[in-house]
């Protein structure tokens, strides 16, 4: 689980968001359930353009009102991140993965529905491993609680080094 942080803020008959992480992120909606929904697109847009120029992808920071990404958009992130901090570009990515570049961009794009197989063996090739775990609600619950304090980059779906 991959969650922001967001601050909501009436405007006039709207409701903004905007995420403390992602600068560029600012979103409108009728109600707070509208504008937390549009977050969550807008979010990954935002995402989607820093995988595509290079940049970063920031750490969640704290926050009470929180948004999480899709799994397979979490599950990409961490990918991406773990070619950045070992300095893998796609092109050695698809020589470990005897894959062709098009293949490399697809399981990098964020708007692209990967196959869980193809993330696993990608994570697989810069020596990562997935684990998916299944919490019950109350462990959920009490999980964003403490999550107010200290946000957690991943929980239920982690890459795992080795």
């Amino acid at each position: 689980m991959l969650s922001y942080p967001i601050a909501l803020e009436d405007d006039d008959a709207s409701v903004m968001a905007t995420c403390p992480d992602f600068p560029e992120l600012t979103t409108f909606g009728d109600d707070r359930d509208e504008a937390r929904a549009r977050a969550v697109d807008a979010l990954e847009e935002a995402i989607a353009a820093r995988i595509h120029s290079g940049q970063d992808i920031p750490s969640p920071s704290a926050g009470e009102i929180r948004i999480t990404v899709p799994t397979l958009t979490a599950i990409k992130v961490m990918l991406y991140q773990g070619m950045r901090e070992q300095a893998i570009g796609k092109a050695e990515l698809a020589r470990r993965l005897g894959w062709h570049l098009p293949q490399v961009d697809r399981v990098l794009d964020i708007r692209h529905r990967s196959r869980l197989d193809r993330m696993d063996a990608a994570l697989g090739a810069i020596g990562c491993r997935l684990e998916v775990r299944a919490r019950d609600d109350a462990s959920v619950a009490a999980l964003s609680a403490s999550a107010r304090a200290t946000p957690p980059t991943s929980v239920g779906i982690k890459a795992h080094g080795g």
